[in-house]
């Protein structure tokens, strides 16, 4: 089991008082904070429905042939899906353990598949959440091996986003397992975001040598995307005034559960939303531009992130398919979303939950 061992950029009584950083680079005032307007839409034509009947989807990966792995939730198994709509079974995380928010949740895509056959799922167990790996064959996942042990695990709040990125080195994005202080404590992998060999070692160049940690102060990320310069962008579930997109810097402190959205001394979110029309889970990044989708808000998002700060946030699909949980950028330069609905806080509808294809163009 690896934990981190001593604090992350700061000490954790200098974490409580202010940000790891200080001010440097940081976003200027959070587009769409406080406005009373109502967001203007933009156009995200739906081109096609690739796959139907699933059981809450979850994690979404491309395959380098251009097929997805995807993740269920509740079923704990894992599916590759074509893009003409193929949908086939090819392996069942029998130990992860589902109810509330927890079960098999992400799934990242070894940058070397090719080579070395690999697949990295974060699940939930009786005990806590995990990372392993299994090696896929192009037919069957193989055999499970521990990448990392360790990160709380409750009902809610447990995180899931895994992703891999440009440096090779693997992200996970964890939740406080509805125990706030775990958020501003060094030696919790909770209410993080952890980068890690991919061996589940410590990444060189972390804050803390001996640690995964990369940054704390986190309620619950289940979204991370790389933008064209390597900048590490997160969502962020707030509690009762606002969701947040967060632009990620090594030993930041995110300021939960001190602060909720914009407040002095901590990292600054690039943007921020009423939860009602947020509760933000999967990002991706398509041409520097940020598409988050929304579950309560059931809606996704736009915000462009190619300059020094976020741009103006815009939504589409505003109630269309219910909730929406996951956004891929797909090999074709489109856009694979999942909806929701039968994750029970939703209304399920005929053929849910389903796999959209969405035109970015």
């Amino acid at each position: 089991m690896r934990r981190p061992l001593s604090t992350v950029a700061c000490t954790a009584a200098l974490a409580l008082t202010t940000a790891c950083g200080a001010d440097a680079g940081r976003p200027d005032a959070a587009p769409g904070a406080g406005s009373t307007a109502a967001p203007a839409a933009f156009e995200a034509p739906v081109t096609g429905e690739i796959a139907r009947d699933l059981e809450v989807p979850w994690g979404l990966a491309f395959l380098p042939g251009g097929d997805a792995l995807v993740t269920e939730r509740d079923s704990r198994r894992v599916l590759r899906v074509a893009p003409g709509g193929q949908v086939t079974p090819v392996g069942t995380v029998e130990d992860a353990s589902g109810g509330g928010e927890g079960g098999l949740l992400g799934l990242a895509v070894s940058p070397n598949h090719a080579t070395d056959r690999l697949v990295y799922v974060y699940f939930t167990t009786d005990a806590e959440n995990r990372i392993e790996r299994m090696t896929y064959d192009g037919t069957t996942l193989g055999p499970r091996e521990t990448v990392l042990t360790g990160i709380p695990a409750a009902a809610i709040h447990d995180g899931g986003a895994l992703t891999f990125g440009p440096d090779g080195m693997l992200y996970a994005g964890t939740g406080d397992a509805a125990e706030r202080p775990l958020a501003q404590d060094p030696a919790s992998l909770g209410g993080k975001i952890l980068r890690m060999t991919p061996d589940g070692a410590p990444a060189p160049g972390n804050p803390d040598p001996a640690s995964v940690v990369y940054s704390l102060g986190h309620r619950n990320v289940q979204g991370l995307a790389f933008d064209s310069r390597g900048r590490l962008w997160a969502s962020e579930f707030g509690a009762n005034t606002v969701d947040e997109l967060n632009l990620i810097r090594a030993g930041g402190n995110y300021g939960w559960p001190l602060v909720e959205g914009r407040g002095d001394r901590f990292e600054q979110p690039a943007a921020q939303w009423p939860t009602d029309d947020a509760s933000p889970s999967g990002i991706a990044i398509v041409d520097d531009v940020v598409y988050m989708a929304g579950l309560r808000g059931e809606r996704l998002w736009r915000i462009p992130v190619g300059g020094e700060r976020a741009g103006e946030p815009t939504e589409a699909l505003r109630g269309t398919y219910g909730r929406l949980r996951t956004p891929a950028r797909a090999p074709d330069g489109s856009l694979w979303l999942t909806t929701s609905n039968r994750d029970g806080r939703g209304d399920e509808r005929d053929g849910d939950d389903r796999i959209l294809r969405l035109s970015t163009r």
